[in-house]
């Protein structure tokens, strides 16, 4: 019992362990920024923030998603509904002028998106609307998001598609917003470039990240609500995810500091050849602002999207 103790003791990161069968966790603090590194604009101790105070949500807004918008899963496992041996993440008392149900993410450097499996899609190649569970390192639910968009639009513009994605906390209220309008998906034409708008709480943005231009390089920029560029992300030449995880790096303005990266994940050759099904990663320092932690979050929905929501033969296509 002693030596089992001093082995958790010495880990280097005790406590971290992933449930079996879970993919590799991320080293945490991995990327603690660049020397001298103490938070990028509105970050401070205690994630007090640079405004007198968060802005009220809009008139009507109640904290829970749109009337008949389902409720995935109860608080806990231990209430009727919740999926057996899937914890949630408890929740910490939230910051000052933290947006609320953002408190989850000031405690975390690392993120793990996992797409759901749809049976419908697999079975037949409609198209559905997309479902994800969001987890920290020790597999605990942090939030739940979903798809949502129409019929028409999923099946005729695939995934080039707008969409709003709603993200859930484990009370079911509807705490982040993403929206993608309908932009062009090619390189020959700049003017008008791929966005996403990061909303928390839905109807107040906190960033948006937009696509920068470049002939063989996916690029983009990470703003926040007043539109100012605060990070910088670059992708490989080739996104090809056959047999590798595919990594986005997080830099700085200035692409002299790596502070993070967004990692899409190698699933394996069934999964990769009869599904669209996608696992994602997220790292980024532990005392970024949670508003910028959201809009890297944003990022890493649009770039499924971009690079990896293809059809069932387009990825049969791209494997083999």
């Amino acid at each position: 019992m002693m030596d089992k103790q001093n082995v958790q003791m010495n880990d280097p990161h005790p406590g971290t362990q992933l449930p079996g069968g879970y993919p590799p966790e991320y080293p945490p603090a991995a990327f603690p920024g660049p020397p001298g590194y103490t938070g990028y604009p509105g970050t401070q101790a205690g994630y007090s923030g640079t405004q007198a105070g968060y802005p009220v949500p809009p008139a009507g807004y109640s904290g829970a998603g749109p009337v008949g918008f389902p409720v995935p899963y109860q608080p806990m496992t231990s209430q009727p509904g919740a999926p057996a041996g899937v914890p949630w993440m408890p929740a910490p008392p939230p910051p000052l002028n933290c947006p609320p149900g953002l408190e989850y993410l000031t405690q975390i450097d690392q993120l793990l998106i996992h797409q759901q499996i749809e049976l419908l899609e697999v079975l037949t190649g409609f198209e559905t609307c997309n479902k994800y569970e969001i987890k920290n390192s020790l597999g605990q639910r942090i939030y739940f998001a979903a798809e949502d968009t129409d019929c028409c639009t999923r099946n005729c513009c695939g995934p080039s598609r707008p969409f709003t994605i709603r993200i859930l906390d484990n009370m079911g209220r509807e705490v982040i917003t993403l929206e993608r309008p309908l932009r062009c998906s090619s390189c020959c034409f700049p003017c008008c470039l791929q966005e996403i708008e990061i909303q928390a709480p839905p109807g107040v943005p906190v960033g948006y990240v937009t696509q920068t231009w470049h002939p063989c390089l996916p690029k983009f920029t990470l703003q926040n609500e007043r539109r100012e560029d605060v990070l910088r992300i670059t992708g490989p030449c080739i996104v090809c995810s056959c047999c590798a995880d595919v990594d986005f790096e997080i830099k700085s303005l200035d692409d002299k500091y790596e502070v993070g990266k967004i990692s899409k994940q190698w699933t394996g050759l069934v999964r990769e050849l009869f599904t669209d099904v996608d696992n994602f990663g997220i790292q980024f320092p532990l005392d970024l602002d949670v508003k910028m932690k959201a809009v890297m979050l944003g990022a890493c929905f649009l770039i499924d999207f971009m690079f990896f929501e293809m059809t069932r033969n387009e990825q049969r296509a791209g494997v083999w």
